[in-house]
């Protein structure tokens, strides 16, 4: 009988594959790559992707470093889990409000701590 890998994982590692699969998925994101691209890329089927992106405890390793050469060429595991990625921050920073207009003199004074 089957039994379901995510009923033998503890809670724990399962968070940590779901911060992998968000990681890898921001990647992908930010360097404006489908699932379908990046899977052609990494040579998985896009449901592989997705499961990975998704944190899937089933998917095996060599699977997932195929995918992150294939997001960001030439980074390691250790890399990811460490280093913040430029790209991302660049997206996330594009997506930030910002002021609609110049504040006036009084206003200035007014937020001045």
């Amino acid at each position: 009988m089957k039994r379901s890998q995510t009923l033998l994982i503890s809670d724990d590692i399962l968070q940590q594959l779901h911060s992998l699969g968000r990681l890898l998925a921001e990647g992908r994101i930010a360097r404006r790559m489908t699932q379908s691209e990046a899977a052609v890329r990494a040579n998985l089927g896009r449901n592989t992707v997705s499961r990975i992106e998704n944190g899937d405890s089933g998917v095996a390793i060599g699977q997932i470093l195929r995918y992150l050469d294939a997001i960001r060429p030439g980074q390691t595991l250790s890399s990811l889990l460490n280093v913040e990625d430029n790209v991302v921050n660049a997206m996330n920073e594009n997506f930030r409000p910002k002021r609609a207009r110049v504040l006036s003199e009084k206003e200035l004074k007014d937020y001045d701590f």
